[in-house]
């Protein structure tokens, strides 16, 4: 495999090969998939410490999804075998997050501190819903979780390494 970056942020997952001349149809793991347009270089691997690099010799972005063709897959059996690997970016390739949002990567691991200043958990996962983010909060051998929405969520400082929330009674484990 070839040489890689200190730090990779995954961006999409192959999931499977389109058409015969190569083109894999790829889930994006990003809010923006016009990104995958500007791509030039990727890296591709099942983990984020075994990856190669590729060329994007062509993306297509519209309403039914991602597709992508690279220069060292020319035919479907060389895309059938991307069938289940990440994409990979570097920082310099990473997009920027939106004003007042972030990356699931940065939410993940900040202490979560209510409005007494008291540690009430650490943010274990983020999980995707229809319509709001939730953030799995660990704490003392149990599990509770919070909206990502504004009520609840009163900062974020990734740098600072904490997220500071608004607790309602019952919201978290006695």
């Amino acid at each position: 495999m070839n040489s890689r970056p200190e730090t990779l942020y995954a961006i999409g997952k192959v999931e499977k090969a389109f058409g015969i001349k190569g083109e894999v149809v790829v889930k994006p793991m990003t809010g923006s998939p016009a990104r995958f347009r500007r791509l030039k270089r990727v890296y591709v691997g099942r983990r984020e410490d075994d990856v190669r690099t590729l060329t994007v010799q062509h993306a297509t972005v519209d309403g039914r999804g991602v597709r992508l063709r690279f220069v060292e897959a020319q035919d479907r059996t060389s895309a059938e075998a991307l069938a289940g690997c990440l994409l990979f970016v570097n920082e310099s390739q990473r997009v920027k997050p939106r004003k007042g949002t972030h990356f699931v990567h940065d939410i993940v691991g900040l202490q979560v501190l209510d409005e007494n200043n008291e540690q009430v958990g650490v943010v274990k996962e983020v999980l995707r819903m229809p319509a709001q983010d939730v953030y799995v909060i660990a704490w003392e051998g149990r599990e509770w979780m919070i909206p990502a929405v504004r009520e609840f969520i009163t900062s974020v400082d990734v740098a600072g390494g904490t997220m500071r929330v608004r607790t309602i009674e019952g919201l978290v484990n006695p």
